[in-house]
């Protein structure tokens, strides 16, 4: 099924509200990586909700519109896909079901990925049932050469059901990325190694992650980690709290949408 609309009309002051609360996550400054061979040096992102200096009107109409563009543009995407196609063969926690659902675009050789993975696991967890979570690869390979061998590896992991577990593993030790890692953390986990050869070396592997990119492409994703929280775009070096805080106005607005 599609994703609900969390866009109600007519909108309410709780709802503007809502939206408010998003707008303001989503123009962070954010931390990521890009395929961009110019690295901008990592910064601490500020409070979303701390006092900032008054933008120009025409500065915050403009960005206003760029943001109205990209929801728009997010929820034609994934509006056109139902939720059999969105998941593919990617890995999920949660339910299928579930009227909220984040996805991660993201790459294993990427350190702000790694950082994401680790502050997004109170979320998750708390979470567990009533938000769906999809990982989506997006190797960033112009300037990741493991990237992509990575993903195979960890997709491959997950046909044994070893999926976050090797997830883990990867990103916890990114200066070990390389083809002794990928073999020796598979055989610590006790993975059929045939089988795990045969299927990150399989064109179903390279399918996935493709079909990832690809919906990546589409939604116009510019580096990693990119998380998008149903329509909503969201920084990835958010805390687990303005996540969950997210999560809350979602859920209230999804709930005042007329039934149809």
């Amino acid at each position: 099924m599609p994703l609900p609309s969390s866009n109600p009309q007519p909108k309410s002051k709780s709802a503007g509200k809502s939206v408010t609360l998003l707008i303001a996550l989503i123009l962070m400054l954010t931390t990521a990586c890009s395929n961009s061979t110019e690295q901008a040096a990592p910064a601490e992102s500020p409070d979303p909700f701390a006092p900032t200096e008054q933008a120009a009107p025409e500065d915050e109409a403009a960005r206003r519109e760029a943001w109205e563009a990209q929801v728009e543009r997010t929820r034609t995407v994934l509006g056109s896909i139902d939720r059999d196609e969105l998941i593919g063969s990617d890995y999920t926690k949660g339910p299928k079901d579930a009227d909220v659902v984040l996805i991660k675009f993201s790459d294993f050789e990427c350190p702000y990925c790694a950082v994401a993975a680790a502050n997004i696991k109170p979320f998750l967890a708390e979470h567990e049932s009533d938000v769906l979570y999809i990982y989506k690869n997006f190797p960033l390979t112009n300037i990741h050469p493991e990237a992509l061998p990575a993903a195979k590896a960890a997709w491959a992991a997950g046909q044994q059901d070893r999926f976050w577990l090797y997830h883990d593993g990867l990103f916890a030790f990114q200066d070990k990325l390389g083809e002794d890692y990928y073999v020796s953390l598979a055989k610590e986990m006790g993975l059929d190694m045939a089988q795990f050869e045969r299927d990150r070396n399989s064109p179903e592997a390279q399918a996935a992650i493709d079909q990832d990119t690809k919906l990546a492409e589409a939604l116009q994703v510019q580096g990693t980690p990119t998380f998008f929280l149903n329509e909503y775009q969201l920084p990835g070096n958010a805390s687990p709290e303005l996540f969950d805080q997210a999560v809350t106005e979602l859920k209230a607005e999804i709930q005042k949408k007329p039934a149809p």
